[in-house]
């Protein structure tokens, strides 16, 4: 018969392999930011430049599946939760786009 300890290791082991503990512990981080968030003090406005800096750090959390990371930044920064369209991000940028990986 299994232990208690056991079927804790099992579960946990479980969880993280389909993804769920993750995002359950980014759930509850941005849970907990929102709660402490003090309303009274509003928080200062997204500059343009900022909203840039944030949709490429978005981008990258995202390119390397830390979603639940992004879901963080979202939730932390007032960024949109509809990302940014790419073209927009590349002419704000005067970037260009590498068509073979359809990266920035």
């Amino acid at each position: 018969m299994a232990t208690v300890a056991e079927l804790k290791a099992v579960l946990k082991d479980t969880l993280e392999k389909k993804g769920v503990l993750g995002h359950l512990k980014a759930r509850i981080r941005a849970e907990v930011f929102s709660a402490l968030d003090d309303d009274r003090e509003p928080r200062p406005s997204l500059s343009h430049e900022n909203l840039l800096i944030n949709e490429l750090i978005r981008e990258y959390l995202e390119f390397n599946k830390y979603k639940y990371t992004a879901s963080v930044l979202i939730a932390e920064s007032g960024q949109p939760v509809v990302p940014l369209d790419r073209q927009f991000l590349i002419h704000e940028l005067n970037a260009f786009e590498e068509s073979k990986d359809n990266t920035i």
